[in-house]
């Protein structure tokens, strides 16, 4: 998932989604079944309050109650600020979840799989040989927590499932691009942001990454760490540069995988995205062809050329599912893109272009239902009412129709098939509160060596942002994996796993521009 974008540019799908919602592949189970394991006692470590303030004093030294939540896992709640400007405004609670380590435990792991708007307990507690080596499960107490707005903790909460499948699903009446068209999408993005309103207990103003940050250092404090230890994937990569921005003496071993580049403005983001996800679904393509079981035939392009002509044809004529759904040009684009994270999930997608060939839509509901969290006519999880929350409070507004002219037409030479479904009303144009947020480099001045992992083509966080960012920190280092996917680190790869598991055991710091084949 992603960013706020403006009003010509919008969200179709899967941007920046995090790696514990879209990444799992989607030929089995979300998450793996949890290993048979033995609970350990709960341990708990005086919390770390050196140089805090007096009014912050009640949130730092408060002690932990962890309860058993599973084999092998407990959780607790951290009571923080509702406002970290003014910490007497109010409180909200973060729901944090811990892997104690099976062996002797270095300190503590904390993880973020990304969105803005992943659970990152849900991960843990879920599929955590996924989240993490099997090294560090033995090294360190892993620990997830659903950042503010997010699952357990005090969250975002906007429309009912009924609600949030019209805002999901529902095909405008109006021709695409018409201004029947926008003023529909417009009124639907103005009905949940109304919702979101209404029914988050007044929480919207504060959910930011800056916010999310402070909140870390408070879980940190807490467990008894003195520096922080973390692994970020994706939207975790900002979240962790953002900490080290702020927190720079307190950075210990930082690995942010996928990176977004904090320097970007959100016109910037949506052309490198389109043009990430047009290249990644050429690389599909041309496995889809080479596997003799593809819908499509003859080149590379030749195939793209027919696959805008399913996209156009389902635009104009949607599919009707079993459930009685109908599948326009923007769901199975969700579909689409929500398989190209990760090379596991291209046989599920040729098997949806294959059947939305034939007029059956049922496999790219599967995709589209997967990524937008939705199961059984509900929704398990809140991260698309989180995504929309942070994001327009993070990205400052853009209004320079010259700029997003520019935008436009690069979007339309670089990610032609893409190109006609990315673009939209903005909305955070009708959000209730303003964006606080800024772009610009993080330099983390004072922290720590922090790695910075990339793939080649990765389509939602390109490479060329992990390179940026890596340049950006005063002391990033860059390891590059050449491939296919979202992010790089625990994807089979022994070079980047290798590297990062001895940064994170030893603090054995890999040369930079280290490349991973």
């Amino acid at each position: 998932m992603n960013v706020r974008l403006t009003s010509r540019i919008r969200r179709t799908a899967a941007v920046l989604a995090g790696l514990a919602a879209a990444s799992v592949a989607l030929s089995g189970c979300l998450y793996a079944a949890i290993p048979e394991q033995v609970s350990k006692p709960s341990a708990t470590r005086a919390p770390d309050t050196s140089g805090v303030s007096e009014e912050l004093l009640p949130f730092y030294g408060q002690t932990l109650t962890w309860t058993e939540c599973g084999i092998g896992f407990d959780c607790t709640d951290v009571t923080a600020p509702l406002d970290w400007e003014n910490p007497s405004a109010g409180e909200i609670s973060l729901s944090v979840v811990r892997h104690q380590a099976e062996g002797e435990a270095i300190g503590s792991l904390l993880t973020n799989p990304g969105g803005p708007g992943g659970s990152g307990v849900d991960l843990i507690q879920g599929n955590l040989d996924f989240a993490v080596g099997a090294d560090l499960i033995e090294n360190y107490d892993v620990i997830g927590f659903d950042p503010r707005g997010v699952g357990q903790s005090t969250a975002v909460t906007c429309l009912d499932a009924e609600g949030m499948d019209d805002y999901l699903y529902t095909i405008p009446t109006g021709s695409r691009g018409s201004a029947e068209w926008e003023a529909e999408l417009t009124a639907s993005q103005q009905t949940f942001a109304d919702a979101c309103e209404a029914n988050s207990g007044g929480i919207l103003p504060y959910i930011t990454t800056v916010n999310s940050a402070r909140d870390m250092d408070l879980i940190r404090a807490v467990l008894g760490d003195t520096s922080l230890n973390y692994l970020g994937y994706s939207y975790g990569t900002f979240l962790g540069a953002t900490y080290a921005q702020l927190y720079p003496e307190r950075a210990g071993r930082l690995v942010l995988d996928g990176a977004i580049d904090p320097a970007v403005s959100g016109l910037e983001v949506s052309a490198t995205q389109a043009v990430g996800f047009e290249s990644a679904l050429r690389a599909f393509m041309q496995d889809c062809l080479d596997s003799g079981e593809c819908p499509f035939n003859g080149s590379v392009d030749e195939a793209m050329t027919d696959l805008g002509a399913l996209l156009a044809s389902v635009d104009a004529t949607p599919l009707e599912n079993g459930d009685g759904r109908m599948l326009g040009a923007d769901a199975l684009m969700t579909g689409i893109i929500a398989a190209l994270y990760s090379e596991d999930n291209w046989q599920v997608l040729r098997q949806a272009l294959d059947q939305a060939l034939q007029g059956d839509p049922s496999t790219a509901y599967v995709l589209a239902d997967f990524y937008n969290g939705r199961e059984n006519g509900s929704y398990t999880d809140n991260s698309t009412e989180a995504f929309r929350a942070y994001n327009c409070m993070d990205y400052p507004v853009e209004d320079d129709p010259d700029a997003e002219a520019a935008t436009e037409a690069q979007i339309a030479e670089g990610a032609p098939t893409i190109a006609k479904y990315w673009e939209g009303p903005d909305p955070c144009a009708v959000w209730p509160y303003p964006p606080t947020g800024t772009r610009g480099e993080i330099h983390a001045e004072g922290a720590a060596p922090i790695l910075v992992v990339g793939t080649t083509n990765d389509p939602a966080t390109p490479y060329d942002w992990s390179v940026s960012l890596a340049e950006q920190l005063e002391q990033g280092v860059l390891i590059t994996r050449v491939g296919e996917g979202h992010t790089g680190y625990n994807k089979g790869n022994m070079c980047v796993d290798d590297a990062v598991n001895a940064f994170f055991l030893d603090g054995t710091v890999p040369e930079d521009g280290l490349r991973c084949g």
